[in-house]
């Protein structure tokens, strides 16, 4: 089984950015542990700043992967062409946070990219 994870802007930051809100750890820290506890799945890791070299990724991973882990950041809330990257591929795409967005800013309780098929 193959996971593509791909994460957004800022997410380059964990372990450093507000630890109040995204915690101490790196995103390699969570990543080890991640293969660590599935060993069996085979997962590639991809983060950017720029919205169109996600989307890139997204059509790279798209056709080809058992599934896609999405932590697209701040785009989550206004990127339709993400949206419509993730509409135009056939591999799963489940959208995650690290914080609850509910419990923070109102303009942040709103997803754009988060499709339901």
């Amino acid at each position: 089984m193959k996971i593509a994870i791909i994460n957004g802007p800022n997410l380059n930051l964990l372990g450093k950015r507000e630890p109040e809100i995204y915690g101490k750890l790196s995103f390699d820290q969570y990543f080890e542990t991640l293969k660590a506890a599935f060993p069996q799945v085979e997962f590639s890791y991809f983060q950017s700043n720029v919205e169109g070299e996600l989307i890139n990724q997204l059509h790279a991973v798209g056709f080809s992967y058992d599934g896609i882990i999405l932590n697209g950041g701040a785009y989550t809330h206004y990127s339709y062409a993400i949206r419509d990257a993730i509409a135009g591929i056939t591999t799963p795409v489940v959208e995650v946070h690290i914080s609850n967005v509910y419990a923070r800013e109102e303009w942040r309780h709103e997803s754009v990219t988060g499709l339901r098929r």
